[in-house]
């Protein structure tokens, strides 16, 4: 195992808060000191880059003596949300839930439902000082092949141990429907398409027509994140094929496990894929020794002693849904509720994700 000469020089940090997602210190202080009375003084506050769904701040206290005087503050984004998105609330009460039974969630401190105080709901939680995982690991990061592997499954092995939770005995059981997942995630999904699509994408009706006729019979229920990446990771600093913690459990419900992981393979860029697939690369998942999606699979069942008579299924799934979601994002563009330029050619990566959907289907992926 590679060691760090010092850790951190490659632990995250959050940055400069973004231009009109300030928070409003003044009216923060006074809920935070009654909440949690040891943060004294008045915190340095910093944004983490990613956050383009949820806003992510840290808030470090400069009389802090110890690692309990950085926290992090999550809140939804400004502007008109759909129902049910952003549920602060729901996030805080799953996760604290969670913690006792499943060890990578960070510990939840406070919730404020309070949208006076600084103009939406939040709530407070742990900082996970450590390595996230982004499009590629950190220069001063030394990890050799045998490293990279052993990563890989201890990431794997996070998200089946999600999966292995008994949600009931978490008291987790009101969170989601869970019977009759894969049949609303794909009518869900497909009528999202069809209600972004534009003249520029096609319809896509042989991939919505082969998903409904390719339901899986049995269904098994569990746990699912449904955003499980490496960037959502955080790794030790000093051991960082060693995984501390998971992030981002706005999407986590009850459903059907392989299709959490047709979400992540959906993702999953490996280093052979065309120049297409490496452009659109936000996990270091091309690195020597990393799994391929089809090693992946094989692991995960191996593991988990699922049966899966069409792994295209979930495959399909995560690579649908995901070409579905780029589709909603270039709705917006092209009806000008943005403007944002890094848009503008995601149709082009909607045809692309449908041609690779069309291959899964085929098993030429």
């Amino acid at each position: 195992m590679s060691q760090l000469t010092d850790g951190q020089t490659v632990v995250d940090e959050a940055g400069h808060v973004r231009q009109g997602e300030e928070l409003d210190v003044a009216s923060l202080l006074p809920w935070l000191n009654s909440q949690l009375p040891h943060l004294n003084g008045t915190p340095k506050v910093t944004q983490y880059a990613g956050g383009a769904s949820n806003w992510t701040y840290c808030l470090t206290f400069n009389e802090a003596t110890s690692p309990d005087n950085e926290v992090i503050l999550r809140r939804g984004p400004a502007g008109t949300k759909a129902k049910g998105a952003h549920d602060m609330g729901r996030e805080y009460r799953l996760q604290a839930a969670l913690k006792p039974v499943y060890k990578y969630v960070p510990e939840m401190l406070a919730h404020c439902e309070d949208k006076g105080v600084i103009g939406a709901e939040f709530y407070i939680m742990e900082k996970f000082n450590g390595i996230i995982p982004r499009k590629n690991m950190p220069r001063d990061l030394p990890l050799s092949t045998q490293d990279t592997r052993t990563l890989c499954e201890n990431a794997l092995d996070s998200l089946i141990e999600l999966h292995k939770v008994d949600y009931q005995a978490a008291d987790l059981s009101h969170i989601a429907k869970g019977s009759g997942y894969a049949q609303r995630q794909i009518d869900g999904w497909i009528t999202r398409y069809h209600k972004a699509r534009t003249w520029n994408v096609p319809k896509a009706n042989y991939i919505c027509d082969w998903l409904q006729a390719n339901l899986p019979d049995n269904e098994h229920i569990c746990l699912t994140h449904n955003d499980f990446r490496f960037d959502n990771l955080v790794l030790d600093a000093h051991e960082p094929t060693h995984i501390i913690g998971v992030l981002d459990w706005e999407l986590a419900t009850l459903g059907d496990p392989l299709m959490d992981l047709g979400n992540s393979l959906a993702y999953w860029v490996q280093a052979d894929d065309d120049r297409l697939a490496k452009s659109t690369r936000r996990q270091p998942t091309h690195l020597n020794g990393m799994y391929t999606r089809k090693e992946v699979i094989a692991y995960y069942l191996d593991k988990t002693g699922f049966k899966a008579d069409n792994v295209a299924f979930y495959e399909v799934y995560g690579l649908f849904r995901l070409a579905a979601i780029a589709q909603q994002i270039y709705y917006r563009y092209h009806h000008k509720q943005t403007n944002n330029p890094a848009f503008k050619n995601i149709w082009f990566f909607v045809h692309y994700l449908l041609w690779q959907c069309r291959k899964a289907i085929k098993g030429t992926r």
